[in-house]
């Protein structure tokens, strides 16, 4: 399924697979980061500042929820372009074990000012099985009209 700018419909909702995050997925974001915090790196650091063991960092979340959205192919042939996050809140912290899920709505919709295409807005938040949040975000794309 790809959906075109006249397919979005304000209101509509979209659940993700889930993805169980591991200890590799953390280390590997710090390596293509290069970002080697303690608190994504050294247990014994992360539970002196009060967490349960390293956690993930929150960009390597927004990463998640975007390529978890990605696997639905809402727009395989239909994507121009991301124009940005906006309100990212990250929630709650995630750790390796834990299992997370995308849900989101398309809240708005509007024609481009600048091209033939449309600009959308999507709330975004990333779960645990509870639906318990651990990032809510908004994410605003540009998507082709339909020839």
């Amino acid at each position: 399924m790809s959906l075109y700018f006249e397919d979005v419909e304000v209101g509509a909702r979209f659940t993700t697979a889930s993805h169980v995050i591991t200890e590799a997925d953390i280390a590997d974001f710090c390596r293509l980061t290069r970002d080697h915090h303690p608190l994504h790196t050294d247990e014994a650091y992360a539970k002196r500042a009060g967490f349960d063991g390293i956690i993930a960092h929150g960009l390597y979340g927004l990463a998640l929820m975007e390529g978890l959205k990605t696997e639905l192919k809402l727009y395989e042939d239909s994507s121009i372009a991301s124009l940005g996050w906006n309100h990212v809140r990250f929630v709650h912290p995630m750790g390796a074990g834990d299992e997370m899920h995308v849900e989101m709505e398309f809240t708005a919709k509007r024609e481009s000012r600048t091209r033939p295409a449309g600009v959308i807005t999507e709330t975004v938040w990333l779960l645990f099985p509870d639906r318990s949040p651990a990032i809510s975000a908004e994410h605003v794309s540009l998507i082709q009209k339909r020839d």
